[in-house]
């Protein structure tokens, strides 16, 4: 019988999305199983601004058998409780999206279906006081959880900030530890299979030839395998996502380290802030349809909180995905595969959850059709629910202040996204459909906190009466500023954990 297993994985291409796959096939295959190369050029940069994660990359540092802290410590990382999202409803309004649930479900029912029966009856104008992670956040405090019992403590999800050039040499040198071997150039040209158009090899400025079963497309926005090569189309969702440019600059800090990603709505796009230990991550996110970059850079340089500490750099992008991100013997991950923008945190969740599900379908050198077509089915749907939860914050919104803000309200949006806006508006009911990334937390934080009004709430909270109702939530909202109260500092924590040296 022959043997068709891969026995070579090529990746081209470093940064966060080379360096994360390279340590996922070392962890998961090892050397016995097959050689792992990573082809990258020092010479060619990254983007580099994907610095704020969600709480699923703890899972991922996990099956590294990585230590947080010593993660953290490398990194310069900080913890991220969740977003705050100002003048995003209209100027001067601010909400915050946690990455806890709200309160506590009762009797089978959403928390959420109480406060919006005493929100109705304007006893309880804000939903954050029944949030531990935005109540925290408020005063900038940090703890991971502890076996507390019934308390808000013994559950606390978190996320990461961190210095992606950074974490792309830790993990290189985690990688390399494990048996990847790196090596520097630029690939001069890639060489196909005659008899099936597979990927034989990569051909470097030097003239070596690096083969491989497998190829592991990391190499950016350009597509290096994915496109250039093997033709990939792009399935481009500008018209719903007008934004298709970012400067970004670092600045200075203080000594309140907040635990949370803020982003602010401006005239043609947003801005976010993201606090590392040594410094804090800003960049503007705009539309150049409907401003400059000039404008754009003196936006960001207005509204940092300290001395900037590099000359702004500017990343164009077009929002959308490949059409196909598995073609034969390629896959592509990060952002050669599509680009979200990351008002919610998810590029580095796409290269995880891109990763993940190639482990659980992995190939032999065959490839097969069946197999490729179901990964690509999978992502693509993936990268749509994606997109119809960043859509919701253009689109739910009072603003009509500028062109881009009338455009973004006015605008058509995905059925599936106006299915769920309906059922929200009817009773403030959210689902989480299938296996999508965001929960009912989340969609309900967004929904509510972008202004959409609901007609009622689910009837069957009224199972509990009025003043069993108020009891109730005025008990849950003592226990969590109680908690609040009783964690230390963000930065109290990270000193006594994972501070940097």
């Amino acid at each position: 019988m022959n043997d068709q297993a891969i026995r070579s994985i090529v990746i081209v291409g470093g940064g966060t999305a080379g360096w994360m796959a390279a340590s996922t096939f070392a962890r998961l295959l090892g050397p016995d199983y097959c050689e792992i190369h990573l082809v990258e050029s020092d010479a060619i940069g990254t983007v580099g601004v994907g610095e704020a994660t969600i709480p699923q990359m703890a899972t991922f540092n996990r099956m590294l058998g990585i230590d947080e802290n010593e993660f953290l410590r490398e990194t310069k990382g900080t913890f991220k409780l969740g977003i705050e999202f100002v003048d995003w409803t209209r100027i001067g309004h601010r909400y915050f999206h946690p990455f806890g649930s709200y309160g506590v479900n009762m009797n089978g029912i959403s928390f959420h279906a109480y406060w919006l029966r005493l929100h109705a009856l304007g006893e309880v104008p804000a939903i954050e006081p029944w949030s531990l992670q935005a109540m925290a956040s408020a005063d900038a405090k940090f703890m991971r959880a502890i076996d507390a019992g019934n308390s808000p403590l013994s559950d606390i999800p978190y996320a990461f900030h961190f210095d992606a050039g950074l974490y792309a040499r830790y993990l290189r040198r985690y990688a390399e530890a494990r048996g990847v071997v790196r090596h520097e150039g630029k690939i001069e040209r890639v060489e196909l299979r005659p008899e099936n158009g597979f990927i034989d090899a990569v051909v470097l400025d030097d003239d070596r030839r690096i083969e491989g079963d497998l190829f592991i497309d990391c190499s950016g926005f350009r597509g290096l395998l994915i496109d250039q090569t093997l033709g990939a189309g792009f399935v481009d969702w500008s018209h719903w996502l007008p934004c298709d440019r970012a400067v970004a600059v670092p600045c200075a800090g203080g000594e309140r380290l907040d635990p949370f990603t803020r982003s602010t709505a401006r005239a043609a796009g947003w801005q976010w802030r993201i606090p590392l230990q040594h410094r804090i991550g800003n960049g503007h996110v705009f539309s150049s349809a409907h401003m400059s970059d000039d404008e754009a850079t003196a936006i960001l340089l207005a509204n940092l909180d300290g001395e900037p500490l590099a000359d702004p750099r500017f990343v164009p992008f077009r929002t959308g995905h490949r059409d196909r991100v598995w073609i034969k013997n390629c896959v592509a991950i990060g952002l050669s595969s599509g680009f979200l923008e990351p008002l919610e945190s998810t590029s580095i969740w796409l290269i995880q959850s891109g990763l993940s599900r190639l482990m659980a379908m992995f190939p032999d050198r065959r490839c097969d059709p069946a197999e490729v077509a179901r990964y690509n089915r999978i992502l693509a749907t993936e990268y749509a629910e994606i997109r119809d939860f960043l859509i919701l914050h253009y689109h739910a919104t009072e603003r009509d202040d500028s062109a881009f803000w009338n455009h973004c309200r006015t605008m058509d949006i995905p059925e599936r996204l106006a299915e769920k806006m309906r059922v929200f508006q009817s009773r403030g009911r959210t689902f989480r459909e299938n296996e999508e990334l965001f929960n009912d937390t989340s969609w309900f934080a967004v929904m509510q906190g972008q202004g959409l009004r609901t007609n009622g709430h689910d009837p069957i909270a009224d199972t509990l009466t009025l003043d069993e109702t108020r009891e109730r939530l005025r008990h849950i909202r003592e226990a969590i500023a109680a908690s609040a109260a009783y964690m230390p500092t963000h930065r109290e924590f990270i000193r006594a954990n994972c501070q940097a040296g």
